[in-house]
């Protein structure tokens, strides 16, 4: 079926081409910051004797502190240039990132976890709101596909890495791997981004926190910021534990971790490009609801695995990612589409502070059902744990629908 936002693609310019690689790489840092942290975490539950239930608390309180910091951050989101806003949040990322490698206690931990995620929480409402300035709709979906190849980049490259020095210098190094890398692209944004400033001449609301209400109490947003909270749900209940998981569980070994997620990665930025032009070509909700029952029923059976050799666990986590990208692909080209020019940052921030604390409190609500009675021993109940994903799942697809139809009654009316 092709409606209004899906009749015509558009080329990019070179300096469109330029951003993207830009804010891929940006991304790349972000996602792994975060993402590393489910390899490593029976590294740290290990080395610094924590609980499954404090471990949710270790990976929740990142969600918290960017879901807070993104609502206070939501009424100024607009009323600077994009680029500056973006430094300024990357820096204290950077900064926050140097306090986890330093860390030398779970209380350390935590709080520059809190630290990490009051910066770096904003960054990916911030990428989304330059993504809408400079790209039209119809080249939306394969922007974010390759943007979002920095999911698939983290774990063809940087978990196994980040494991590797794990295995040998210990996890502080992984962390400080990410320092260094995150500081170099930040040399890059400074020198090659030019300003983003249209917006500024847009503004009608003075007071930040006016305009911080005006978007929040939209009701066509409040769609937009329900869908995006249970999409997210998913991803962060599965995440935390997936690496004692597979060792505990699946029989995995520490060695054979990095090749798990490097081939569930190499799928990843096979598929996401692919996904990206699909979006842009074809209805995304039938594509978001075709991801939705693929990564539901691969869920259901990840989940319940018993001992299983590696080359099987490698299979079904491919077929599985791909089924989770093919949702969230689709379904935030279409959320980025809802707001107006002039309450892009805003929208933005809310959605994305709404994403991470459904997240922080899915990674609590995944530590309060998962159980462990020793270090060593295999985790309980992730097979509830699964269930309960697959349920978020399918009541999402409502939600996107919705979504949807917004989309489409907006562009009929630029149309007409």
């Amino acid at each position: 079926m092709q409606t209004p936002e899906t009749q015509t693609t558009q080329p990019f310019t070179g300096y469109q081409k330029l951003v993207i690689v830009i804010l891929a790489f940006l991304q790349f840092t972000i996602v792994l910051d975060f993402m590393i942290l489910a390899p490593l975490g029976d590294f740290l539950m290990k080395s610094l004797s924590i609980s499954p239930k404090g471990f949710g608390v270790v990976v929740s309180s990142y969600a918290f502190s960017a879901g807070a910091s993104g609502i206070l951050a939501a009424g100024f989101a607009d009323k600077f240039d994009r680029k500056k806003l973006l430094l300024f949040f990357y820096s204290g990322f950077i900064l926050g990132t140097l306090c986890c490698a330093l860390a030398g206690s779970y209380w350390m931990l935590l709080g520059a976890r809190i630290v990490t995620g009051l910066f770096g929480g904003v960054i990916g409402a911030i990428t989304l709101t330059i993504m809408t300035d400079l790209f039209e709709v119809n080249q939306r979906g394969r922007v974010m596909g390759f943007v979002q190849m920095a999911l698939a980049g983290s774990q063809i490259l940087g978990i196994p890495i980040g494991l590797y020095l794990a295995n040998h210098w210990g996890w502080h190094s992984t962390f400080l791997m990410i320092v260094v890398l995150a500081s170099l692209i930040a040399l890059v944004i400074v020198f090659r981004i030019r300003p983003i400033r249209q917006h500024l001449a847009l503004q009608s609301d003075k007071n930040p926190f006016l305009h911080l209400w005006h978007a929040v109490i939209n009701p066509g947003y409040q769609t937009g910021f329900l869908a995006t909270a249970f999409l997210s749900v998913g991803g962060y209940m599965l995440m935390p534990f997936s690496s004692a998981y597979l060792i505990n569980n699946i029989g995995i070994s520490a060695e054979q971790l990095p090749m798990v997620f490097m081939f569930t990665g190499i799928a990843s930025i096979v598929a996401m490009p692919l996904i990206g032009k699909l979006s842009d070509r074809m209805d995304k909700f039938l594509l978001f609801s075709a991801g939705c029952i693929l990564a539901t029923v691969m869920v259901l059976i990840y989940t319940n695995l018993g001992t299983t050799p590696l080359w099987q666990v490698v299979v079904i986590n491919m077929v599985m990612f791909m089924g989770i990208m093919s949702r969230f692909i689709p379904a935030t080209a279409l959320t980025m589409s809802i707001p107006e020019m002039k309450d892009r940052g805003a929208f933005m921030s809310v959605n994305s502070s709404l994403q991470q604390m459904a997240g922080g409190i899915a990674a609590l609500c995944a530590g309060l059902i998962v159980t462990q009675s020793s270090k060593t021993s295999p985790l309980e109940h992730y097979d509830i744990l699964g269930i309960v994903v697959s349920v978020i799942m399918m009541f999402s697809i409502f939600l996107v629908y919705r979504v949807s139809r917004l989309v489409m009654q907006k562009q009929q009316n630029i149309n007409s």
